[in-house]
Formats: structure tokens, sequence, C-alpha cells
């Protein structure tokens, strides 16, 4: 949201507390559906057995209303700072909850799914700013602007996933669920891994790229995108535990950095 701003004369904060709220209710709600539906599956995790319904400590009774009534009121905050944030809003909730989550047992096509309620946020917040699609000071910069910031976290998220999958594979299969692309530890799915922090490398840069990221946040992608391809390659060769838990841990730090260059890129300009 404080990107977009970066266009609007002042922030208002009273929207960036309703952001703020409303987007977390959303996130809350998506996730409570999720335990619901694996609960069983949560049982059987080292990782997941501790969440409250599966521990007992919540029934799947109380999850469901906690879970409509943040859906709801989360929903309607977002929806009072537009109706395309709003929109975005359930389409979030819908497809983590009840697509995302049914594919993690079916097929690796869940994490392309996952990934897509997963880049929302930074695109839901970049709408916020403006009111509307339609708003006046709303131009076609902000479209690629705003489509950009979705991008970027929606590739970041193929390495993220995948070296999560990685790390807890034997976790996992123990609920049976199938998040690598192979859906074992072998050698194509480290390669497929490895391939997409290389497209992330040149996605990262479209903020430089486009005029709105400036040189210092393209040298900082840069640099952040070839460590995480680095360490993604030596876990292309080694195919090692060790060297999937490096990938993820990058994983953690890259998004945050380059996002944050961005933010402190636009409050200096």
């Amino acid at each position: 949201m404080q990107v977009g701003r970066n266009h609007i004369p002042s922030i208002d904060w009273g929207n960036w507390l309703i952001l703020i709220v409303g987007g977390f209710l959303v996130t809350a709600a998506a996730n409570c559906f999720n335990e619901i539906i694996e609960k069983d599956l949560d049982k059987l995790m080292s990782r997941t057995k501790d969440r409250p319904m599966p521990a007992g400590r919540m029934t799947t009774g109380q999850g469901l209303i906690l879970g409509v009534f943040m859906a709801f009121l989360g929903t309607w905050l977002l929806g009072k700072l537009n109706l395309e944030t709003g929109l975005l809003s359930v389409f979030s909730i819908l497809l983590y909850a009840f697509a995302y989550t049914p594919l993690k047992r079916k097929s690796p096509i869940a994490v392309f799914v996952g990934a897509i309620p997963g880049a929302l946020p930074p695109l839901i917040g970049y709408l916020a700013a403006f009111g509307s699609l339609k708003a006046e000071m709303f131009h076609e910069i902000d479209y690629y602007i705003a489509g950009i910031l979705f991008l970027i976290q929606f590739v970041w998220q193929f390495p993220h996933f995948w070296a999560i999958a990685w790390v807890l594979d034997d976790d996992y299969k123990k609920a049976g669920f199938r998040l690598l692309p192979t859906k074992k530890r072998d050698k194509t799915s480290a390669l497929l891994t490895f391939l997409t922090t290389l497209i992330l490398i040149p996605v990262s840069l479209l903020p430089t790229l486009y005029g709105f990221g400036g040189y210092y946040v393209g040298g900082l992608s840069l640099i952040a995108g070839l460590i995480f391809s680095w360490l993604a390659f030596k876990l292309l060769m080694n195919r090692e535990l060790a060297d999937a838990k490096k990938v993820m841990f990058c994983s953690f730090f890259y998004i945050p950095a380059v996002q944050l260059g961005l933010l402190l890129n636009f409050i200096a300009q």
C-alpha cells in the first residue's frame, strides 16, 4: 500500500489500518478453513499435530464459526476500501482453502495454485492505495507496477515452497502430501527449483527496467537473486538436506529484503 501511495498526495491512516486488519482476518480465515479440512492429516505430521484442532483444543465446529466470522469481517473491511480489493480477498480465501488445500494430496500442481493467493497481498495492498482501478490517479504505469509486485512474489514462491517441501518431505509423506515437482527428492525436483531461482532474477529486475525501482533496488535484487540461485545450484549438485535448508532460509530473507528495498526507494523519492 505504501508503494502505491507514492502516487497519491497523502496517506489515509484509517484506510491503512483497515487494510492491515482486513488482510490479517482474511489470511487467518483461509488458514482456519485449511486446518478444518486437514485436521485428521495434521495429526499425522510432527509440524502440525500441535495446532488447535488436531490437538483437540478447538473443535471443528468452533473453528468453522471463527473462520466464517473472520472471512466475512475481513472481506467486508477490505471491500470498504474498494470493490476490487474485496473481490480479491474472497478469491484468495476460496482458492487457498478449497483448491490448494485438497490438491496437496493429489498433484504437485498444488504449488502453482497456492502461489496465486500467496502472491495476492502486494497486489491487494497496491490496489487498496488507490480506492479503485478506475480512480483518477490510476494510470497505465500503475497496472504495470501492480502486476510486477504480484509477479515477483508469485515466482519466488516456487523455490520457496519446493525447498520447504524438500526439507519436510518425510513429514509430508505421512499425510500423503505431494509438493515436490516429481513427488520425491531427485535431480529433476532440484533442477526445477534452481531454474525458478534463475527466472526470479530478471523478474525481480522489472521494477528497475520499468523505472520505478531505482538502481539500488536493482542491485539489491540482483545480488539477492544470485545468492538464491547459487544455493539452489548447490542443491542441484549435491541434493543434500543441508543444501535444501540453505535454499529455504534464503527464501525467508529474499522476499522481505527485495520488498523493503522497493519500499525505501519509494519513500526516498
